[in-house]
């Protein structure tokens, strides 16, 4: 079913065993909500869902490339595909607990002139007891490309103050707080501060401990996991973001090192498979 908030058209999905929100702009899925347990997602408050504006919560994608372009700072950050219109393909309930989605986005005059290649971009989402999320990148050009991607997802939580990350104990990581390299994680992650690390080598599952519950998320196509909370001070630099303490992003990527170099005609798979305990 088809429905508005704002500028944006949006899809609404509901099975047995959760419900979905999924923007057609960025192919965003911007609420996901099992049955008798709070929203898994966050979204701001302050989001705008207006054209060519990212949506602040969710699961913006990040494609074609991660950040800030790597060598043209004047182009969009975390690439166009979270700001493009994207098609809707199909909606199937394989049975009444599950329900698919599927959206893609092709290469179009405006998409070359930011980024050179023929493409196909899909998005596979699969609703039930877990959100399972793939983005599928296909080389449709006769040349070879590189790529690097996230699923940017924000987890809703009660207080970041009152939390930790397990599962990345001894990973490397980059701190783009203080732009230092080759860190190493000592035991469980706390959050007393602005935090902002690329973590490397992450091959198993990651999870949010808060009171009595755990968020698992686990990445494939990747070894790669970006987390972030922008604390106190840049929050109040950010209009669109209405409260750090209530979020926390875990996101299955493709960034810095571990970059995708698709040859002509192949595809690669970045999926983020994420469940509430």
């Amino acid at each position: 079913m088809n429905q508005t908030r704002g500028d944006l058209e949006y899809l609404y999905i509901s099975n047995q065993l959760c419900e979905a929100k999924i923007a057609l702009q960025g192919a965003h899925i911007f609420h996901f909500q099992t049955k008798g347990k709070r929203p898994l997602l966050w979204l701001s408050e302050s989001a705008c869902f207006e054209k060519g504006k990212a949506i602040r919560g969710g699961v913006p994608i990040c494609w074609p490339w991660f950040g800030a372009h790597p060598t043209d700072h004047t182009l969009p950050n975390h690439g166009f595909a979270r700001t493009a219109l994207w098609k809707h393909i199909s909606t199937e309930e394989t049975n009444n607990k599950t329900t698919k989605v599927l959206l893609q986005l092709k290469d179009s005059p405006e998409s070359l002139r930011l980024w050179p290649y023929h493409f196909e971009l899909t998005l596979e989402i699969t609703l039930a007891h877990e959100l399972s999320i793939s983005l599928i990148t296909k080389n449709v050009d006769s040349r070879p490309f590189v790529i690097t991607d996230a699923l940017h997802t924000y987890l809703a939580i009660e207080n970041i103050n009152e939390i930790y990350v397990d599962g990345l104990n001894q990973k490397p990581y980059y701190n783009k707080v203080d732009d230092t390299y080759n860190n190493i994680q000592e035991g469980r992650l706390y959050f007393k501060q602005e935090t902002d690390r690329v973590y490397a080598e992450v091959s198993s599952n990651v999870s949010i401990h808060e009171n009595t519950t755990v968020v698992n998320v686990r990445t494939e196509g990747s070894q790669t996991l970006v987390v972030w909370n922008p604390g106190e001070e840049l929050t109040k630099r950010m209009p669109d973001l209405s409260d750090h303490k209530t979020m926390l992003c875990l996101e299955s990527a493709n960034a810095l090192k571990d970059e995708v170099l698709l040859q002509p005609n192949k595809s690669h798979r970045l999926t983020s498979i994420i469940t509430q305990g």
